[in-house]
């Protein structure tokens, strides 16, 4: 896109965010990837609904950022406007009855800080998730999930605005979910969901919590740049745990490497590129494939041109 249509891009009254040719490693979990034609940051919803409506008025393709994990931008960044709602992080209690308790939480909220949240209210349901970066609606695109909880166990509705600007809400189970994956269409922007959650203890809960965040710790390298697991676990079979017999562990390209603490998170040890990072994965692919017969499927997702002028 030319300077001029990436400044006529912005509504008049825009209140937020709006960068040009903003490289994309600054927003990402990874730190890897090439500039964004547009990078906002919308403050309020009729900014949002006002610089959509613009979008899409002059043709400029839309992509929603929740919290820049679990995802790989390629080194030619991404064309048009990469819209982030981390402006969008309030929550809220819905209602309550005997048993349960209904937040309503605003898709840009990260989602560890419901997960304290929860902790320090004795909200039940969500421990699991402790450590697992990103927001709120990324994990619900992505039905992240560990030690056997996923976002879909307590969801109830969420509030979307489609691609083509309407803003509706639906049912949980009107969404298919599936493993780290949801059928939610990639043009579509979570604004808030409603969670539901059990009553307890704050010291149970908060306890449950920090058990599963310090055996996470101890199994995942939370603390590096990465994308999280890399691969999507085959039926009965850990990808980690083949990639690690496969030979890859602290297996490096540029500087993307196979972690020694998990052979499924790749990081990125300084100034990897995303070209490094595919290398990487398709060498890993190769071994395993080579050792087991099977072909690893990306949990990752990959997006955005290859090179600049791709």
């Amino acid at each position: 896109m030319k300077s001029q249509e990436l400044s006529s891009s912005i509504p008049k009254g825009f209140k937020g965010e709006a960068l040009f040719m903003e490289p994309m490693k600054n927003h990402t979990s990874l730190k890897i990837g090439g500039p964004a034609d547009i990078f906002t940051v919308p403050q309020d919803m009729t900014s949002l609904t006002d610089l959509h409506r613009t979008l899409k008025k002059r043709g400029v393709p839309v992509f929603p950022i929740g919290g820049g994990t679990n995802m790989l931008v390629n080194d030619g960044g991404i064309e048009g406007c990469v819209i982030s709602l981390r402006s969008f992080r309030r929550i809220g209690v819905s209602h309550r009855n005997e048993t349960n308790l209904f937040l309503v939480v605003e898709a840009g909220t990260p989602l560890q800080r419901l997960v304290h949240y929860a902790a320090e209210n004795g909200y039940e349901g969500i421990e699991g998730l402790a450590g697992i970066p990103g927001t709120v609606g990324g994990a619900i695109c992505g039905n992240s999930g560990s030690f056997g909880y996923e976002m879909k166990d307590v969801l109830v509705s969420i509030e979307i605005m489609d691609g083509a600007g309407k803003v509706e809400r639906i049912n949980a189970d009107g969404i298919q979910f599936g493993y780290r994956r949801s059928a939610i269409p990639p043009d579509t922007f979570i604004l808030n969901a409603e969670i539901k959650l059990g009553t307890h203890t704050k010291e149970e809960v908060t306890a449950k919590t920090e058990q599963f965040l310090s055996e996470k710790r101890l199994q995942q390298p939370i603390w590096e740049p990465s994308a999280g697991c890399v691969f999507k676990n085959p039926s009965g079979v850990a990808a980690g745990k083949m990639i690690d017999e496969a030979g890859c562990k602290k297996l490096r390209i540029g500087d993307a490497e196979v972690s020694a603490l998990h052979a499924n998170f790749f990081i990125n040890k300084g100034k990897a590129s995303a070209s490094d990072f595919l290398r990487l994965m398709e060498e890993v692919s190769r071994k395993v494939n080579e050792k087991f017969g099977v072909t690893l499927e990306p949990e990752i997702k990959i997006v955005g041109r290859v090179s600049v002028n791709g």
